[in-house]
């Protein structure tokens, strides 16, 4: 499958067009169904998307009230700490619009069993979207970000996560997983939950990513090295907005 690639020549173009992407899936949802379920990622290009969403044109155009938050992983920290993926969605766009809080389903990140917190978040998961057994997540609509190392979410390279065929959400451990930095263990949906996604995004900038949105999208498939690689939003290819410098060495179309 083709991923959908948009390059961008501004990181202003780059946050409105993902911000349209959003606000688009929200009024497909919420006509379809009175509900729109997004997952909110981390990293730093996401939250200028962020507070796009939570200001005019965009803010007006979403039933927030029908809206149901989910996120793609977390730092097993507090959320107050500055490296908390949820923290930073809360300063950026949770605390600006009317979201009613119990329709914000953070993960646990301050547990100090990763594995235990895991647990108890696919249950929240499964409890919140009446998922019987063996059924896959229903979102609408999912940001994603992308590592250097062509990782998704907290789905490492290598990482015995990336096999995980039952689970919804996984811990991420230091003890079995080469974790980059911010070297702290996480908490992350696995394959199965993410690609029960209707559509996904990747939002990426910087020449930073330049060489992981290369390995993503033209070397041969390969999902335990190049982890993003691996997502197939409901058996469809996702979208790629990225800007000019992390387009800069893929090969001219």
């Amino acid at each position: 499958m083709t991923p959908r690639l948009t390059v961008h020549p501004s990181l202003s173009a780059l946050h409105d067009d993902a911000a349209a992407h959003f606000v688009s899936a929200a009024a497909e949802a919420s006509a379809a169904r009175g509900r729109f379920d997004v997952v909110l990622t981390g990293g730093s290009t996401i939250p200028p998307v962020y507070r796009r969403l939570a200001s005019e044109p965009f803010r007006s155009r979403v039933a927030w009230n029908e809206v149901h938050v989910w996120w793609t992983d977390e730092r097993c920290v507090p959320p107050d700490d500055p490296r908390s993926n949820y923290g930073a969605a809360r300063e950026a766009l949770l605390d600006r619009v009317p979201i009613p809080c119990e329709q914000i389903h953070r993960m646990p990140g301050e547990d100090p069993n990763p594995e235990r917190a895991a647990v108890l978040h696919e249950a929240t998961l499964r409890r919140a979207q009446s998922l019987a057994r063996g059924e896959i997540p229903r979102f609408d609509f999912a940001f994603l970000g992308l590592g250097a190392d062509a990782h998704v979410a907290s789905l490492f390279p290598r990482a015995e996560t990336i096999g995980l065929e039952e689970r919804l959400v996984a811990a991420v451990t230091l003890a079995d997983t080469a974790i980059p930095d911010p070297r702290v263990e996480r908490l992350t949906l696995t394959f199965r939950a993410l690609n029960g996604s209707r559509a996904a995004v990747f939002v990426v900038a910087g020449e930073a990513k330049a060489a992981a949105v290369r390995a993503v999208l033209e070397e041969p498939r390969d999902v335990f090295a190049r982890p993003a690689q691996g997502i197939e939003p409901a058996g469809h290819p996702a979208a790629w907005l990225v800007d000019e410098a992390a387009a800069a060495v893929l090969t001219p179309r």
